[in-house]
């Protein structure tokens, strides 16, 4: 995992945002916008969640982009299941402080500015902090090679450990 933080890091958070924009402009000029409106947040389920966590999908999977974007909010403490994602994922943290690990290495904070790059196949998790809120947006590329697996919840030995 790699976490970038000051001028590069958002630099690199901007114009993957602007990218997305872009998408959603296009999207627009060319008429697929949903005729019910934007996606509302809905709650994490909790066989892939602990704790409260609001998730919006942004950009919905097709076979033209084969990307699939969003938001997710976690409450304090709250955090995903460990999990997988065949073409990897990127994380864009723009609110809060909050963890992220690689299974097998350390439990790194991550705070609002952080770009977040979680290996293809790799086991993860991610979520706040105790004291704070944490939200970020999530990017996952080819989405011809799969989505998403989800494994066990992560443990509270496992939230608080320091590694």
């Amino acid at each position: 995992m790699k976490t970038q933080t000051g001028t590069f890091g958002k630099l690199l958070t901007y114009s993957l945002l602007c990218s997305l924009f872009l998408g959603v402009v296009n999207s627009v000029m060319a008429q697929t916008v949903k005729a019910d409106g934007p996606t509302k947040a809905t709650r994490g389920p909790s066989d892939t969640f602990t704790g409260t966590v609001w998730v919006t999908s942004l950009v919905a999977n097709d076979s033209t982009y084969t990307t699939v974007a969003g938001s997710v909010v976690f409450e304090p403490g709250a955090r995903s299941y460990w999990h997988s994602h065949p073409a990897g994922q990127l994380l864009l943290v723009t609110d809060g402080v909050g963890y992220h690990q690689l299974k097998g290495g350390p439990k790194q904070v991550i705070r609002k500015g952080d770009v977040v790059k979680c290996p293809p196949n790799v086991t993860h998790w991610h979520g706040a902090s105790p004291g704070s809120s944490m939200t970020h947006l999530y990017i996952l590329p080819n989405t011809e090679k799969g989505i998403v697996n989800w494994l066990q919840a992560v443990t509270d030995e496992e939230y608080k450990a320091t590694r």
